[in-house]
């Protein structure tokens, strides 16, 4: 059990903040629901987060009361952005902030996937030294795989989704 509620003021804290707020009283290591009612708390339960639309994030908000009146954690759904003006009088739009934001989204994405791709050519980096040295053709699906990856950059949907190429026998 995480927060509790005071019946009275309302105050939600956890069960250590309560047992610091009483700290010159012993309490059982379970706090029964004897416990509970002499300290006039309420359990409050926890909620799911809700899922966020893009560009939007779930806070939690309080507590209160589910239909069958138990204390529980209150989310409401806020967006991330918003139109303001800084100290030098320039307007800085919602929408320029999310397209910001998206665009460091897609690098980092795209940065993750270069990685990987990188990590794969290297592994297969001994068939073609191998094949060099022997002076033999490297197979034809090993080419096919390794200008599979190094072409993942040009995918549609890259950075966010990828149909990697299966590897060769």
């Amino acid at each position: 059990m995480g927060d509790y509620r005071h019946r009275t003021t309302g105050e939600v804290k956890s069960q250590g903040e309560w047992r610091r707020h009483h700290a010159n009283t012993s309490f059982p290591r379970v706090w029964t629901q004897a416990t509970l009612d002499s300290l006039m708390l309420d359990p409050v339960f926890p909620t799911p987060k809700p899922d966020a639309g893009q560009y939007q994030t779930a806070a939690r908000d309080g507590v209160e009361q589910d239909a069958k009146g138990n204390w529980v954690e209150r989310w409401v759904i806020r967006d991330m952005f918003a139109n303001y003006t800084d100290d030098e009088g320039v307007l800085h739009t919602k929408a320029e902030q999310e397209q910001a934001y998206q665009a460091g989204l897609d690098a980092t994405a795209a940065t993750s996937v270069r990685a990987q791709r990188d990590r794969l050519l290297a592994e297969t980096d001994w068939i073609v030294i191998m094949h060099t040295e022997k002076g033999t053709n490297i197979p034809a699906a090993w080419e096919i795989y390794r200008q599979s990856l190094r072409d993942i950059t040009s995918q549609q949907g890259f950075p966010h989704t990828i149909n990697w190429p299966t590897k060769p026998e």
